[in-house]
């Protein structure tokens, strides 16, 4: 049977094994009135149980009563209840073999089935072969098949047969898939791909390897390399639709494998599955390159302006000294005109004795520079680096088709112009008649001089304009995934009235902003009331400006005693053995499948060592070299071919469910709340992936770990974002894609996470946004309607809601807020495009109005409800304290980062998070057994107070040193034992 590689022992017992669960009882073994009267027809007790359970299992799983079947209990004792009878009489059916024969005779035939033969053989191929055309994962083909015969009305054979045939019909669907890919290139497309294997002698290396290999550190040359690699796959000749020939799961699974198999793994394959293989890789590496051209110019491109405004920076604080002098100057100028008016006399005679006239001649070039400076823009400053613009722009010009709404928009005519004027020889001058449409209007003036173009300043500015219009998606790449039209990224029209019929908000334009308007208007005037008559509790309007008391510390005194207590009984632990413990209560493990059957690692700890060389930042080599039992080969296979972001997120998954469903988490919360904030991380001098420098944490490079944190403690999502961008875009991703069983309602972020767009979406996609923000004093509330309608609010109100806009856009908002629900674009995605715009555009400015209603909203509740900003700040700390234990675990390397690439980063991340679980898990297990023990003992350990004590110390697990996987695996499988006083005594001793 395991021959056919097809399931693993779980998955077996999981379709073919009886289920036992109440549900599952209720589902498939509840006998309807018909079925009792045919049931009850039969003699005696034991007869009418029989034929009720052949009935049902003929049901489900569909195999019928088999010789030797062991029947639970659960099964039984269900079926009696609906009999009446008592499950014992079961022992003594079926001892005449005949009579279950003939039992089974007649219950197939009321049942309408047929025994399956070997004629069936090829039906059977042919199903699983159906459902291998979209999956190669085994049990979605082996319950495929058993659906598929049981819609026959065929009693299933037996499992061996059923998982040879799943097994041939995969094999088919994938010569089949691998045929479909391949079968319309030409002969010198075939030479070409085979051509990728070869050890090409000028990159002295294969093709394959140096077009996987591309940089990711933003420079000229850098980006040049990129062009050149894909200008190779573009010399192929592949067209995306190739990837239409089969299913889209089909052609990611190809992409998966190519993306990680060696040259020589694949010069191993046969020649077609090698061939549809890496016409899969070339489709994919092709949109790849596109996506991170587009990005490093987009990046370059910034990074000029952004040093223009670096240097203007430096330039003013260098003129701090002479800018007090000359305010200085100027006081004394005006004391001495207003001296002259109040005595009627000559001004210019007192300005000349009081100041000197001289005196401010000499003043007059400086002032003069300062105020040259302060009116410079950053296109001035930006084209001294044109030179090197020009080492990649006319190059990324050339490459790309640029397309936009407009046949002609003016940039895209302004790229070509560019375009001409790069191939012609010799220095050509921009007419005077090129469009320019730039990001910024007075750029126009800074370009022309008279009746002459600044072909400098002109190229940047195109440049710049076509940056911003790219990332908002106002222009687009086709064969790009990160630079689509907008549009694209959405539901199709006819699929969101379905989709948008399931969000929490009417659909009805006018119903939505009069209950909006109603409700802000009754919370302003009752706030209104309640500040007038200092009924606020630590909030109160002084000179015009709002006071919030801070919070006061709601810790009591004991907690920090009784942390402790339980602290010293924790049983003290490897962090290998509390890996391989948890690995056993939560089954994450089985999550880290084969990327190519399928099928979990044969070696379990070779998949923790590889989890934990991410996750401690020590890295493949290092890990094999502390690892006794485990070679760097087996590590460096198991992350090729098992880590990936969704098997890591599948293994998260696992655990957090395990101990959201456990008793002792309720004490921290019921995992209906959580909270985000990201954690920085240094890396390596080359700014690979996600790095940048961000003033705030120092001159080194590095990225955020944003992860979200539940109530309970649970690390639910951690994600590696830039350091310098915004975190409020991934605020929503955490909470629409983390995959656990979580129900998420409130969440809380500090500032960073914070935007009106965040307070919009979370709104129309049902949660409550609550961020700490810093200046909510200075934030002004927006009313719906006039502000003179809150005369004792005047000093808080600001512009009021454009409800035209919001109007205006509707069906805009619905559209991207239903395809962000239904899971077709992550909210990160749509966020990003519509901050790019340089000139608000309507959708933008739709979904910011509605923000600004539900931001009025949540100051009023912040500032009525003291338990609010407590609860808040409670998450936040959570979150905190996550960070603590991550910067314990994260160690090796002085806690730098080393991977250039954005995806080993994320792999940096995902461990890090999944130990982090892992050892909230195993506490919360023994912190259970630890408070059980001392209550027994007659120790008071009050809820209040555990709610306090956090699952995430570590000073009891051993988090370096040997990592012992094998000593750790043959461990008891029972709860390790508390260290109780004794112990600790002999322990000392």
């Amino acid at each position: 049977m395991a021959q056919y590689n097809l399931l693993t022992d779980d998955e077996r017992c999981q379709l073919f094994g009886i289920p036992t669960d109440q549900a599952a009882l209720i589902r498939h073994y509840t006998l309807s009135p018909e079925e009792l009267e045919f049931v009850l027809a039969r003699r005696g007790d034991r007869n009418r149980l029989g034929v009720a359970l052949q009935l049902c299992l003929f049901r489900h799983p569909g195999f019928g009563l088999r010789d030797q079947e062991v029947v639970p209990d659960e099964v039984l004792h269900y079926l009696a209840a609906q009999l009446a009878v008592p499950m014992e009489v079961y022992r003594d059916y079926g001892r005449r073999r005949p009579t279950r024969l003939e039992h089974s005779q007649e219950v197939a035939k009321r049942l309408g089935l047929r025994s399956s033969g070997r004629a069936d053989m090829p039906l059977m191929v042919d199903i699983a072969a159906e459902a291998a055309w979209s999956t190669d994962r085994g049990v979605d083909i082996a319950n495929a098949l058993m659906e598929g015969l049981r819609d026959r009305k065929i009693i299933l054979p037996a499992p061996g047969t059923l998982e040879r045939a799943g097994a041939t019909g995969r094999a088919r669907a994938r010569r089949l898939t691998a045929e479909a890919l391949i079968a319309p290139l030409t002969p010198d497309q075939l030479a070409q791909i085979d051509a990728l294997l070869g050890t090409n002698p000028d990159l002295g290396r294969t093709p394959l390897a140096w077009l996987r290999g591309f940089p990711e550190a933003p420079s000229a040359g850098n980006l040049n390399d990129i062009l050149e690699r894909l200008d190779h796959i573009r010399r192929i000749a592949l067209q995306p639709v190739l990837a239409d020939a089969i299913h889209e799961n089909r052609f990611r699974q190809f992409v998966r494998e190519g993306a990680v198999a060696p040259a020589f793994l694949l010069s191993d394959y046969g020649p077609r599955r090698r061939r549809a293989t890496l016409v899969a890789q070339m489709i994919d590496l092709e949109s790849q390159l596109a996506d991170a051209a587009v990005e490093m110019f987009n990046k370059l491109v910034g990074s000029m302006f952004t040093r223009a405004n670096r240097r203007k920076e430096r330039q003013y604080q260098g003129t701090v000294k002479d800018v007090g002098r000359l305010m200085r100057l100027f006081d004394q100028t005006l004391s001495a005109l207003q001296n002259a008016h109040d005595r009627d006399i000559d001004a210019f005679d007192v300005l000349d004795a009081e100041v000197g006239w001289w005196t401010l001649m000499k003043a007059k070039p400086e002032v003069a520079a300062l105020a040259e400076l302060a009116a410079e823009d950053p296109l001035i400053t930006a084209t001294e680096k044109y030179m090197t613009l020009r080492k990649y722009a006319p190059a990324f010009l050339e490459t790309f088709t640029f397309r936009a709404t407009k046949t002609r928009d003016p940039v895209l005519s302004a790229i070509e112009i560019l375009r001409q004027a790069n191939r012609s020889k010799g220095r050509v001058e921009i007419p005077a008649s090129a469009p320019m449409s730039f990001s910024h209007k007075k750029w126009k003036a800074l370009v022309v001089d008279g009746r002459k173009v600044d072909r400098r300043r002109y190229e940047i500015a195109v440049c710049a304009t076509l940056r911003d219009r790219l990332r908002s998606g106002d222009i687009w790449i086709d064969g790009t995934r990160n630079y689509q039209r907008f549009d694209r990224y959405l539901l199709p029209k006819s699929a969101v009235p379905t989709a948008a019929a399931k969000l929490p908000f009417t659909l009805d334009a006018h119903a939505y902003i009069e209950g909006r308007t109603r409700l802000l208007d009754w919370r302003l005037r009752r706030f209104e009331r309640k500040l007038k008559r200092g009924a606020l509790k630590d909030v109160e309007l002084r000179n015009g400006r709002l006071h919030i008391t801070p919070l006061t510390a709601a810790t009591s005194p004991e907690v920090e005693p009784l942390d402790r207590m339980i602290d010293d009984i924790l049983p003290r632990i490897r962090i290998t053995e509390l890996l391989t413990e948890v690995a056993r209560r939560t089954g994450f493990l089985s999550a880290f499948t084969d990327l190519r059957s399928g099928r979990p690692h044969d070696n379990p700890n070779a998949v923790l060592a590889a989890i934990l060389a991410d996750a401690s930042n020590l890295g493949l080599e290092r890990m094999a070299n502390a690892s006794p039992g485990v070679s760097y080969a087996q590590l460096a296979w198991t992350h090729d071919w098992y880590m990936r972001e969704e098997t890591y997120g599948a293994a998260l998954a696992a655990i957090i469910d395990t101990h959201h469903a456990h008793s002792f988490a309720d004490i921290w919360g019921q995992g209906t709340t959580s909270s985000s904030d990201g954690q920085f991380v240094r890396t390596g001098r080359g700014r690979g992936g996600q790095a940048a420098v961000n003033a705030k944490y120092g001159i080194d490079p590095g990225v955020r770990f944003y992860t979200h944190v539940s109530d309970q403690h649970g690390s639910y999502r951690s994600v590696v974002i830039s350091s310098t961008g915004s975190e409020a875009p991934y605020v929503l991703d955490g909470l629409m894609q983390h995959g656990t069983s979580l129900k998420i309602t409130e969440h809380y972020t500090d500032t960073g996470g914070a935007s009106d767009h965040i307070f919009g979406l979370s709104h129309m996609l049902g949660f409550r946004f609550v961020p700490w923000l810093r200046d909510l004093a200075d934030r002004k509330l927006a009313p719906i309607g006039s502000a003179n309608q809150y005369p004792g609010l005047k000093d808080l109100m600001g512009k009021p809601i454009r409800t035209d806009a919001i109007f205006e856009c509707w069906d805009e908002v619905v559209h991207t807020v239903a395809s962000v629900d239904a899971g077709t674009v992550a909210p990160s995605i749509i966020l990003k495009k519509l901050a790019a715009y340089r000139r608000q555009n309507r959708l933008d400015l739709a979904l910011q109005e509605i923000g600004r209603i539900e931001r009025s909203l949540f100051t009023l509740d912040w500032l009525e409800d003291p338990d609010l900003r407590r609860r808040c700040r409670a998450g936040l700390n959570k979150g905190e304290a996550r960070h603590f234990l991550a910067q314990a675990i994260h160690t090796q390397r002085q806690g730098r980062m080393t991977d250039r690439t954005l995806l080993n980063q994320g792999f940096r991340a995902s461990g890090l998070n999944l130990v982090i679980a892992a050892i909230v898990c195993w506490n919360t297990i023994y912190m259970d057994r630890a408070v059980r023990h001392l209550r027994s003992t007659g120790v008071d350990v009050p809820d209040r107070l555990l709610a306090h004590v956090a699952p995430l110390g570590w000073s009891h697990i051993s988090l370096t040193g040997d990592y012992l996987w094998e000593q750790a695996a043959q461990l008891s499988t029972d709860y390790r034992p508390l260290r109780l006083q004794d112990d600790i005594l002999a322990t000392a001793a």
